[in-house]
């Protein structure tokens, strides 16, 4: 069984950690699974007067659909989750019925200041509850940010994360096996 899992970071800068949590992510996903990202950069803030979705909306709702499961990178700003990462999920969740995310296996991981981003990663799993999206519990992945763990274009570089990455890209493919199964 193939799946495809679709990653999504909260933060727009291209060299930034939790990109660079994405791209580690991908490198190890098991055989069998493929991952591409979702770029955020020109997706609107959500807004229900608009009359028709912007067209970066549009692909990265296509995206989800298309998605098995879905790789949360998620920086921590002032405690709680990345607007740009909240926003296409407020943008997904107005789908009828909500049939981009319900049901949907879910990793998340975070490189972020001391904590990693664990403070936003719990705010994002609250968030998950509502959208009926399914987190994995463990492993988690809080990544320091400023610890040496990555180069100067955002590449995660610690073998320690690196391997619990690895082993989170495992759970996910396990858990997806055993929601869609």
């Amino acid at each position: 069984m193939s799946f495809q899992f679709l990653g999504i970071a909260g933060s727009l800068r291209q060299k930034s950690t939790n990109r660079g949590l994405l791209r580690a992510a991908q490198a190890s996903l098991p055989s069998g699974v493929s991952m591409e990202f979702a770029d955020l950069a020109d997706v609107p803030f959500y807004n229900a007067d608009l009359a028709t979705r912007p067209a970066a909306v549009e692909r990265v709702l296509a995206q989800l659909a298309a998605a098995d499961a879905l790789v949360l990178a998620c920086p921590e700003y002032n405690y709680s989750l990345a607007p740009a990462l909240k926003n296409i999920l407020d943008w997904a969740s107005r789908e009828p019925d909500n049939a981009l995310l319900a049901g949907k296996p879910v990793a998340i991981l975070g490189a972020g200041g001391g904590m990693g981003t664990s403070r936003a990663q719990y705010h994002l799993r609250q968030v998950c509850v509502y959208l009926d999206l399914h987190p994995l519990n463990k492993p988690e992945v809080f990544a320091n940010a400023f610890a040496g763990t990555f180069d100067g274009d955002g590449n995660l570089t610690d073998a320690r994360l690196q391997k619990l990455v690895a082993d989170q890209m495992q759970a996910l493919t396990d858990w997806t096996r055993r929601l869609r199964g």
